[in-house]
């Protein structure tokens, strides 16, 4: 199998760095600038971007060393990484229901406790706290990085089959996402339920998207490329988009023919339903064909702030959960006219931007070292004494 390209492909920067935007507006309740976003016009959303991608650098960061340094040494920098999201979800957990409790608090109003989904901390913190550290307790808008951790724990297994037998290791994935299906699979969450995300289901994608990265998409160059296969993704583009304006204007339910209701419904996010991969699929099919790993526009200064929140995609996630809840209570407490809406969710993209851009020039510095040293100073002379 052709090794993985060590060249950077700048598309998975840009649509990374834009679904963090985007989640970052969803995540505001009542936002009217959320519009924008692709939740509201087809079957998947934002997530669907985040999880491919990440399967996919995943396996273009890891898959080198596990041909080269063998499974110890890749199964090792995997779970390290993991390590480092699961930290950076702890301190994201006691920063979110710091947040979440002052403003509650200061402001006599126990609704945001109530919404945010932290009511349980309030009143039982020893366990919620221990709950939080197994994953099973997450606030709202905290349930994509339990997801991750718990796909990159199983992932270096996964990752040595990939590098080995990649059709055998996507068989597998398509497998377990069946018997997902079939036996009900989740992982419970605390109080109750169960994860939002079902690491069972959305495993497919994330292994999709490794799959992808290490030859997969070489193969599937034939039928992107078909004429086709480009007119049944714009159709399905055009259906998805035809049912969900029936979700906004019920009155356009009534050209939805009975079987087609009773077939797509309901279309279930948790466990990542067909049609939302379909979606997804078809979202990338077009993509890829308008958006050519050579496009000359990737250099444009216009798309820089997208590329360099997607090359910080971790930090810049977890500030948008904390700027989420800042945008939640500006909307309550100050305004929700569209105005002050559009300048908070411009506001908070401009802060994701901004810190991904210092966390950039601090990496670059990094690189540059401290520079050369001073030379040495000969036996016997002190200080002054030159």
């Amino acid at each position: 199998m052709a090794p993985v390209k060590p060249e950077r492909d700048l598309r998975l920067d840009l649509f990374r760095g834009l679904a963090l935007w985007l989640i970052f507006l969803d995540h505001i309740p009542s936002n009217a600038v959320s519009w924008i976003t692709i939740r509201n016009y087809g079957f998947s959303d934002a997530t669907e971007i985040f999880v491919f991608i990440s399967g996919y650098t995943a396996a273009f960061v890891y898959g080198r060393a596990m041909r080269e340094h063998g499974f110890l040494v890749a199964g090792a920098r995997v779970l390290k990484r993991a390590w480092q999201i699961y930290i950076a979800h702890i301190f994201l957990f006691a920063i979110y229901l710091a947040e979440i409790g002052y403003v509650a608090q200061t402001f006599n109003n126990p609704l945001y406790t109530e919404e945010m989904g932290i009511l349980n901390f309030l009143q039982h913190p020893d366990v919620t706290v221990m709950q939080a550290m197994l994953l099973k307790f997450k606030p709202v808008n905290m349930d994509v990085l339990p997801l991750y951790i718990a796909l990159l724990l199983g992932f270096a297994p996964v990752l040595w089959v990939l590098v080995r037998a990649r059709n055998t290791a996507l068989a597998g994935s398509a497998v377990l996402y069946i018997l997902m299906w079939k036996f009900n699979w989740n992982v419970p969450a605390w109080p109750e339920g169960y994860w939002v995300f079902n690491p069972f289901a959305w495993q497919l994608l994330f292994i999709f998207g490794a799959w992808c990265a290490l030859g997969g998409a070489q193969k599937l160059a034939y039928w992107i490329n078909s004429r086709v296969v480009l007119v049944v993704a714009i159709a399905y583009l055009i259906f998805a988009f035809c049912i969900a304006m029936t979700w906004y204007f019920p009155r356009l339910s009534v050209y939805v023919p009975k079987i087609v209701s009773e077939t797509i419904y309901p279309i279930d996010k948790t466990n990542l339903d067909v049609l939302r991969i379909a979606h997804f699929l078809a979202l990338a099919v077009v993509v890829v064909r308008l958006v050519p790993r050579d496009w000359p526009a990737l250099s444009n200064p216009v798309f820089k702030p997208a590329i360099i929140s997607g090359q910080h995609s971790l930090e810049v996630f977890c500030l948008g959960v904390f700027l989420s809840f800042a945008g939640h209570f500006i909307f309550t407490e100050v305004s929700d006219r569209i105005p002050v809406q559009i300048a908070v969710s411009a506001a908070g993209i401009a802060i994701m931007v901004g810190v991904a851009t210092l966390l950039s020039w601090y990496k670059q510095l990094e690189k540059r070292g401290k520079g050369p040293r001073p030379p040495a100073k000969m036996p016997g002379l002190a200080g002054g004494d030159a």
